[in-house]
């Protein structure tokens, strides 16, 4: 195991009806601006919830956070923002609202004159004001860590960065989960299997506790998605949901261990250019990736489908590709296309993706060993419809 040192404090509030305790987490005399995406939470009654909790602290509202949100659009948030001397970020929403509201914070702390799209592309914020979440959507774990992704319309790019800073709480009510669609809950699903593997699917015998923790989500994903697919879930069963995406992302399976993110890399640009749900272009992304860098990935996967899927028969790389068979298939199993076709991704695309990742000199994975050349493979053997 690695050396490392682990620190995360951001305050977990977790459980029904959590969100009438908001003011008490935030510091007195704050000016607010909370950030709402394109209007769920007027529906699902958590508008109403929050509005009551805040009714005696100062703020300002900001809707119309998009999905991959754009920064074209947080440009308008971080000038009302500066206009309204705001001094706290509450997102209420998902995972894209708190990823816009990490970029918001940051350049409320910044110079006027510096773009924020700066501080994405240079990955060095200066600092950032105080955020906290109330979460409404399990999927990016973004609630409990610093990343955030960021997209531009102008070039179809989409970025990571971190943030200096973590959330300073998070509220996380189950209840809030009840009005998702199937389509939202399949890619988030996807999006939290995907974060698991990114940091488990590496080589074995680097941690038994990491490779354990991430075992159990894994083997909780497999649980909880059919539950997820009935009409209305049980409040244990979104518990289970909601919790399980806070801890695929918040560092603690990662300490220690080696790390991927290539498949994250590649399904980045798929969304910057086609504007597919991020969930589900890792869905179609992962599999792939195993199968083209099954000499990397040959051990693990063998350990993960003994554990995971119940693999066991076979030499170690017939049980490694049914292994990789059995994650495509629970990928499929909730709805999600798995291949670049089925998805009706034009040609195109692939041919842009290899181009960007040439450009940049792209060397990533754990071990270094996914160039441009490997994502041409990777996208070629996404592509064909099973």
């Amino acid at each position: 195991m690695r050396n490392f040192e682990f620190f995360n404090p951001t305050r977990l509030i977790f459980g029904r009806g959590q969100i009438a305790r908001l003011a008490d987490h935030i510091p007195a005399g704050s000016q607010v601006l909370v950030t709402f995406g394109g209007g769920s939470v007027k529906r699902n009654g958590v508008y109403d919830q929050v509005t009551a909790a805040l009714k005696d602290v100062a703020h300002v509202e900001f809707w119309g956070i998009e999905a991959n949100p754009k920064i074209e659009t947080l440009r308008k948030a971080i000038a009302l923002g500066r206009e309204k001397h705001v001094n706290f970020v509450l997102a209420v929403g998902g995972g894209s609202v708190l990823d816009g509201s990490k970029l918001i914070a940051c350049a409320l702390a910044d110079d006027p004159a510096r773009d924020p799209w700066d501080i994405v592309l240079t990955r060095q914020p200066v600092g950032c004001i105080p955020y906290a979440s109330v979460m409404t959507l399990p999927a990016t774990g973004s609630e409990m860590n610093a990343n955030s992704v960021i997209s531009c319309i102008a070039t179809q790019e989409k970025f990571a960065f971190q943030a200096p800073h973590f959330p300073t709480f998070s509220i996380l009510d189950p209840d809030c989960c009840y009005s998702l669609s199937a389509a939202q809950v399949a890619a988030s699903l996807a999006d939290i299997t995907a974060h698991t593997l990114e940091q488990y699917m590496t080589w074995p015998g680097q941690s038994r506790p990491m490779d354990r923790w991430a075992e159990g989500l894994l083997l909780t994903l497999k649980d909880i998605a059919p539950l997820l697919r009935e009409p209305k879930p049980d409040y244990d069963t979104m518990a289970d949901y909601m919790l399980t995406a806070t801890l695929g992302l918040n560092e603690m399976i990662a300490m220690g261990v080696s790390q991927d993110w290539a498949t994250h890399a590649i399904g980045h640009e798929i969304t910057a250019l086609t504007g597919i749900a991020h969930g589900a272009t890792l869905a179609i992304v992962f599999p792939a990736l195993l199968r083209v860098m099954i000499d990397d990935k040959e051990a693990k996967l063998v350990q993960m489908g003994e554990r995971v899927f119940g693999v066991t028969e076979g030499t170690p790389r017939e049980r490694a590709l049914k292994t990789i068979d059995a994650l495509e298939a629970f990928f499929a199993s909730l709805g999600l296309a798995t291949r670049l076709e089925e998805a009706k991704v034009d040609v195109s695309v692939d041919q842009t993706i290899v181009e960007r990742f040439k450009a940049r000199k792209a060397a990533i994975g754990e071990r270094g060993h996914v160039t441009w050349v490997e994502v041409e493979k990777i996208l070629a053997t996404a592509r064909p419809a099973k």
